[in-house]
């Protein structure tokens, strides 16, 4: 086994988040991995189910990280290692609820690092933030590390995860904490549930698999950079280990830029939908019609080296659905607003759908 995974044997790892989509894929890792594992959540996009069940070296603690309590109870275990996954996710929630948004994503990573700096025997605070969200909408591409911020964000989403960022800079400075940032690009893959302010692979899956035809906000003609989830979790645990992490930043993504409308044709082709695709305006925030990540940094410090194919990552995703489809019926959650364009699928809420979501 490599050296960096075999690092994570015995060690006590803090993931807040852990109950979500990247966070439960590290959570399965790192037990695997033989850690000890205390995931943090408030389950607002989490979900138990989506963690392993009865798992020895597991401890599941519902709660948030802006309440006192619920930070000296999971740091009262002691974490030696800690991935900062929790967040108010995302542009669209932070446009309807930028309260929330600074809230969660502002001042819960700012208490989150007071803690780190009071407990004062942390190896490592790796924190997930946004390449997505915080490159300029003119920047060159591929986006590099050594990039400017923009100072005109078009989401409190893009504003917050930066102010993480400014936040991680300032307690490694000036408190000498041993960070690394971590920027996401288009992350998709198994634990993600669909929903309103979800992503757009588990969103476009969701209808295909309901025979409903895809919306695409704009041409088609847009690009992202997607990222299988193992890829970032490999990423995530490369930066937890390895010391040339410590104070920098590194983007996690595939360097492969995919159209949105290739996207919307690969989904309706494995899922087994012959529905035509509709498209609507594009919302208002989202200017960025290219996304493209360099991951050159990533691959020259820290040994990454995104393995996934697309349509292989894809067709996983579609097989997780499929598992796990009674769970996601349940749990999916498409309301009123920016995604009332798109109908959703009427569903009974019962006791037992409640308590599982």
């Amino acid at each position: 086994m490599k050296e960096y995974l075999n690092y994570y044997e015995g060690r006590k790892v803090l993931v807040t988040g852990g109950a979500g989509a990247v966070g439960s894929i590290l959570v399965r890792k790192l037990l695997e991995l033989k850690a000890q594992v205390i995931v943090l959540d408030d389950l607002s996009s989490g979900y138990t189910w989506n963690l392993p069940q009865n798992e020895q070296g597991l401890l599941f603690v519902q709660g948030d990280v802006v309440d006192e309590v619920d930070l000296k109870r999971v740091f009262n275990e002691e974490p030696q290692i800690i991935f900062h996954l929790a967040a108010f996710f995302a542009n669209q929630n932070s446009v309807d609820y930028p309260e929330k948004d600074l809230n969660i994503n502002g001042l819960g990573t700012l208490k989150l690092l007071q803690y780190g700096v009071m407990y004062g025997k942390l190896e490592r605070l790796v924190y997930a933030s946004s390449g997505c969200s915080i490159y300029p909408s003119d920047a060159p591409m591929p986006f590099k590390e050594d990039l400017g911020a923009s100072m005109y964000m078009g989401t409190p989403y893009q504003i917050t995860k930066m102010l993480g960022e400014l936040y991680m800079n300032y307690f490694y400075k000036m408190k000498g904490l041993p960070i690394s940032k971590a920027r996401f690009f288009n992350s998709y893959g198994a634990g993600e549930v669909p929903g309103q302010y979800r992503n757009v692979i588990p969103n476009f899956i969701y209808w295909a698999m309901q025979g409903q035809s895809l919306p695409i906000t704009g041409t088609g003609e847009e690009t992202r950079d997607f990222t299988y989830v193992g890829d970032i979790v490999d990423g995530l645990l490369r930066m937890g280990y390895m010391k040339e992490a410590i104070g920098e930043a590194f983007n996690l993504a595939a360097g492969k830029e995919i159209k949105i409308i290739d996207l919307a044709n690969k989904v309706n082709k494995f899922a087994g939908s012959d529905k035509e695709i509709r498209y609507l305006p594009r919302r208002k925030w989202d200017t960025k019609t290219r996304l493209l990540a360099s991951n050159e940094k990533a691959r020259k410090v820290l040994g990454f080296d995104p393995i996934q194919d697309f349509d292989y990552g894809l067709k996983e995703t579609i097989q997780w659905f499929d598992t796990n489809w009674d769970n996601i019926k349940d749990c999916a959650k498409f309301g009123p607003g920016i995604s009332s364009a798109v109908r959703p699928v009427a569903k009974e809420n019962n006791k037992e759908s409640l308590a599982k979501c």
